[in-house]
C-alpha cells in the first residue's frame, strides 16, 4: 500500500479528494504482513502471498503450516512453472515434501484459476486472424502447452500458407520475406512519366506502410519533414603562394576556376564547383563549402594538399593584382612561382648566371631555364 500512498498524485480526482480528508488505502480489515513471525494465526483469514510457485518465501511457510488441515485451501492464480511445488499440488498428491525434508499429508483444498496478464488462446487467435502473418513463432512457454497451442493454430490456419514454428532454446529460425516494395512518385517527379529503365532520383519517404519518392524541394510540402543546408567555413595556416596552391589543385581536380574579385571580395577560386578557397592573408586561407558527402570529401582532399604544400614548398609571397601592374613586377612574380614549382618537383634548384634557374639532377648534369 505504500506505493499507492506515495504516488497519490497519479490517482484519479476522486481518490485525490478523498486522500485530502482521510487515507483511502488505510483499510480496516486489510494489513501488510512483512514476515511470518508477525502473523497472528487466529480465526479465518485470506492471505495473498508470493512466490506463486510455492518454492520459498512467505507463501511456502504458510503452505507448510496449513497443508495438513482440510479446513484450509490454496488458490493458485495463473501460470506455474514445471517442477515447482505449486505445479505438483495441482495434481492433488496425498503427501508433499517440506523444506526440512520431511513429508506431510496434503489435506487442504487446491484450486487453480487462470488469472494472468498474458493473452489466452481466444485473444491470441483473434489477434493473429487480424494480422494474418506469414510466420508465427511461439516462444516463452511450457513445452506441452506450446505444443497444444501450435496444433490448434495449425488447424485454424490450415487453409493458408502460414508457417508456425515452436523452436527450442537456442534453436535458430529462418524466415523469408518478399523484398519487393511499391513506391509512388509525387510532386515534381510525377509531372513527367519516366522512360523505360530511366533512373528516378529523389528522396524515398516511408509513411506507415506506404512509400513515396519525391524531390528534396517537395519534402516540406508532402510531409512534416523539412530540409536544411549547412554552410561551413574553416581557416588554415598557409604561407605559400596562392597561385602555387591553385596549380597543385588543378593536378587533382578537373574543375578549378578563379572567381571575380567583386564576387569573392579578394583572390579566390572554386574547386569542383563545390568548395571555395579564399586568400585571407599572407599566413591564412579560408575554405567555404555547403556540407554534403561529396563536398566533405573534396574538402578533406584540399586540406591534405594544403598541409602537404605548407611542409614542402618554401614561402612565396604573391602580391595582389594592384601591386603588380608593371611588367617588371609581373616578371618577378612569375619567377617566384616558377621557382617554387621547380623546388617542389626537383628539390635542389638554384639561381645561375643571368637569372637562370639551375636544376641539379642525380646524374649530375645541368639543365637551365
Amino acid at each position: 500500500m505504500a506505493v499507492y500512498q506515495t504516488y497519490i498524485n497519479s490517482m484519479n480526482e476522486r481518490i485525490r479528494n478523498q486522500f485530502a480528508k482521510s487515507n483511502p488505502f488505510d483499510f480496516k480489515h486489510i494489513s501488510t504482513l512483512k514476515c511470518i513471525e508477525n502473523f497472528n494465526d487466529v480465526g479465518p483469514s485470506v492471505v495473498m502471498a508470493s512466490l506463486n510457485g510455492l518454492q520459498s518465501g512467505l507463501s511456502r511457510q504458510l503452505f507448510e503450516m496449513w497443508c495438513s488441515d482440510k479446513k484450509n485451501a490454496c488458490v493458485i492464480p495463473g501460470y506455474v512453472v514445471e517442477g515447482t511445488l505449486a505445479k505438483t499440488i495441482i495434481n492433488e498428491p496425498k503427501e508433499v515434501t517440506l523444506m526440512n525434508g520431511l513429508t506431510a499429508p496434503l489435506n487442504m483444498q487446491v484450486h487453480y484459476i487462470s488469472f494472468s496478464a498474458h493473452a489466452d488462446f481466444a485473444q491470441t487467435s483473434t489477434f493473429l486472424k487480424e494480422l494474418m502473418p506469414p510466420n508465427i513463432i511461439l516462444v516463452h512457454g511450457e513445452a506441452n502447452e506450446m505444443g497444444r497451442l501450435k496444433q490448434k493454430l495449425i488447424t485454424q490456419f490450415a487453409d493458408r500458407s502460414t508457417k508456425i514454428i515452436s523452436p527450442k532454446n537456442c534453436q535458430s529460425v529462418e524466415m523469408y520475406f518478399n523484398s519487393e516494395k511499391m513506391a509512388k512518385t509525387i510532386g515534381r517527379l510525377a509531372e513527367k512519366a519516366p522512360e523505360v529503365r530511366e533512373t528516378v532520383s529523389g528522396l524515398l519517404v516511408k509513411k506507415a506502410f506506404t512509400y513515396q519518392i519525391m524531390a528534396p524541394d517537395d519534402l516540406h510540402v508532402f510531409s512534416q519533414l523539412s530540409t536544411a543546408n549547412i554552410s561551413q567555413r574553416i581557416t588554415i595556416a598557409y604561407t605559400g603562394a596562392f597561385g602555387v596552391l591553385k596549380h597543385w589543385l588543378k593536378q587533382i581536380f578537373e574543375s578549378v576556376e578563379s572567381l571575380p574579385d567583386e564576387e569573392s571580395e579578394g583572390p579566390a577560386f572554386r574547386v569542383h564547383e563545390r568548395l571555395t578557397v579564399k586568400y585571407e592573408s599572407e599566413k591564412h586561407i579560408s575554405l567555404h563549402w555547403r556540407s554534403d558527402p561529396i563536398s566533405d570529401m573534396v574538402l578533406d582532399s584540399v586540406v591534405a594538399l594544403v598541409l602537404n604544400i605548407s611542409c614542402e614548398i618554401p614561402k612565396v609571397v604573391v602580391e595582389s593584382e594592384e601591386a603588380t601592374k608593371t611588367e617588371e613586377e609581373n616578371n618577378k612574380k612569375a619567377e617566384k612561382i616558377i621557382y617554387a614549382l621547380l623546388v617542389s618537383l626537383f628539390g635542389d634548384v638554384k639561381f645561375g648566371e643571368n637569372g637562370k634557374l639551375v636544376i641539379k639532377c642525380r646524374w649530375k648534369c645541368g639543365a637551365s631555364s
